[in-house]
């Protein structure tokens, strides 16, 4: 029976170690995986950074991921999670043109509509920042296209489970350790 390709996103607490991105992104490149995302930043405990890799894969494969990951002497510990199971945002900015700023009347609607914050402004350009769900951005950016982007940048996934996870505990007792 061939199982059902899901979009999982998988948590890896880490040291911060060098050299290890290139020891995960391996994993995922021998299985010929592509990472659709990946975001990494210190976790809720000091001294222990969290990996946050979006990819679409079967529940197999991301067990076996997890094993993976966790044989990794770095890695304290690795989890996978649907995304019914996460809350989850992206972050975009957009660099534009100033002056359509003041004389396209639709990009102040565009704005206003989409709940996008502005930035900063300045005579030459303007910055708009959107926080949502990745097609939330990805239409925000194509209403935006019609008036030309200068820039456009989207960050990875940043998410947290809808139900408690015990790292913190375990976190915290090995960073006493």
């Amino acid at each position: 029976m061939n199982e059902e390709i899901k979009s999982f996103t998988i948590s890896i607490y880490t040291e911060n170690n060098i050299g290890l991105l290139n020891r995960i992104s391996a994993i995922f490149q021998r299985r010929h995986i592509n990472i659709e995302s990946l975001t990494t930043s210190q976790s809720e405990i000091e001294g222990v950074n969290r990996f946050v890799i979006v990819v679409n894969i079967t529940e197999a494969q991301a067990q076996k991921i997890i094993g993976q990951f966790q044989k990794q002497i770095e890695v304290i510990r690795a989890y996978y999670h649907t995304e019914e199971e996460t809350i989850f945002q992206e972050s975009g900015m957009f660099k534009i043109k100033s002056d359509l700023l003041f004389n396209e009347p639709q990009i102040q609607n565009i704005i206003k509509e989409s709940n996008a914050r502005i930035v900063t402004v300045n005579k030459e350009f303007f910055v708009l920042e959107k926080s949502g769900r990745r097609n939330e951005i990805e239409s925000l950016r194509r209403d935006l296209n019609i008036f030309g982007i200068m820039q456009f940048v989207r960050s990875g996934r940043i998410s947290v489970t809808k139900e408690e996870m015990k790292i913190t505990e375990m976190l915290l007792a090995f960073n006493n350790q």
